[in-house]
């Protein structure tokens, strides 16, 4: 029986989206916006209609139409963004990303653990960690550097040194708890397994964000999360 070629994991995320285009697609899904509206961001900005179709084909995943298991998860977002201020819309754009696009919190992982002592890294450090990941292919690189711009137009980072360096951003601080738990429902779904509570405040895919009050209690009441405890009976966070 011959071997299965090692093949890299899909990318989907390979464009820049400025926040304004995430922020819009959510309020399409909401209700507050129309297509139409998206669809001219999209114009005066993309003036190739293939260049178009691939910026709409992301948004697509991201708001507009995800995954079928990701639908209620995108909903609930939703209905976040309606019943908060648009402070709350970064988080919500990023929590839906790492989501629906593992390529984007691949890319958020990555630089929240280099720059988690410094409070900076290299673009050639993020795009060497995830060639190992992605393969040494010309798509990746060019993805990699379209999500770490939308991330900077995110307001998650500062690019300095003619893009070479990254640079965090002050953490915006999360304390809403329905927020608080959809962004850890975000992080379990990303990681596809169980996190330690005591690691969700340093999450480095949720880098941008740090989640404020007491964790575990909100965990407790949360209709969609659990706790449990690993074999050292430190506490766990799982997806009910």
């Amino acid at each position: 029986m011959s071997k299965r070629p090692n093949i890299p994991p899909q990318i989907g995320f390979d464009r820049f989206v400025p926040l304004d285009w995430a922020q819009c697609a959510l309020r399409v899904r909401n209700g507050q916006d129309s297509l139409e509206t998206l669809d001219a961001m999209l114009q005066s900005a993309e003036p190739g209609a293939a260049s178009r179709k691939k910026s709409r084909s992301v948004l697509k995943g991201l708001w507009l139409e995800p995954r079928p298991e990701l639908s209620d998860f995108a909903d609930r977002g939703a209905a976040i963004a309606r019943a908060t201020s648009d402070a709350a819309l970064p988080a919500l754009c990023w929590g839906m990303a790492i989501t629906a696009y593992p390529f984007f919190g691949k890319v958020a992982e990555v630089i929240g653990r280099l720059s988690a002592i410094q409070g900076d890294c290299t673009t050639i450090e993020v795009q060497r960690r995830m060639a190992e990941t992605y393969g040494e292919r010309e798509t990746a690189y060019r993805a990699t550097n379209r999500v770490i711009q939308t991330q900077a137009s995110w307001a998650g980072i500062v690019r300095t040194d003619e893009g070479r360096r990254i640079v965090r951003r002050e953490p915006l601080m999360i304390r809403d708890e329905t927020l608080v738990t959809w962004l850890i429902e975000g992080a379990i779904r990303y990681a596809g397994r169980a996190l330690p509570v005591a690691a969700l405040q340093a999450a480095t895919a949720l880098y941008p964000f740090r989640l404020e009050g007491s964790l575990p209690f909100m965990i407790s009441i949360s209709p969609t999360l659990e706790l449990s405890a690993d074999s050292g009976n430190a506490p766990l966070v799982a997806i009910r």
